[in-house]
């Protein structure tokens, strides 16, 4: 599953799955021990959780990044290597 961006602890990743139609457009965010799938447009908890500080830094950052997210899906679902996107600082 590729890395599409880490900061303050968060990883942010893309499940590749070109040969088969995936669940709606999302992200896996990892945060120490914990999980969560969001959705990015709209931006919305799908399942799992992370702590509250951290959600908040997760949706400001797909707020920030949300043309560029659709981008990389688009990539990864077509067999791609998606980009990296800028860190939120």
């Amino acid at each position: 599953m590729p890395e599409i961006a880490r900061f303050f602890g968060i990883i942010i990743r893309m499940f590749m799955e070109p040969s088969g139609k995936h669940h709606k457009p999302h992200i896996h965010v990892y945060y120490q021990d914990d999980v969560a799938l969001y959705s990015f447009d709209p931006i919305a908890l799908i399942s799992g959780s992370i702590p509250k500080r951290q959600q908040r830094m997760v949706e400001a950052w797909i707020e920030l990044h949300q043309e560029e997210i659709a981008e990389d899906w688009d990539l990864l679902q077509s067999g791609s290597i998606p980009n990296k996107i800028q860190p939120l600082s």
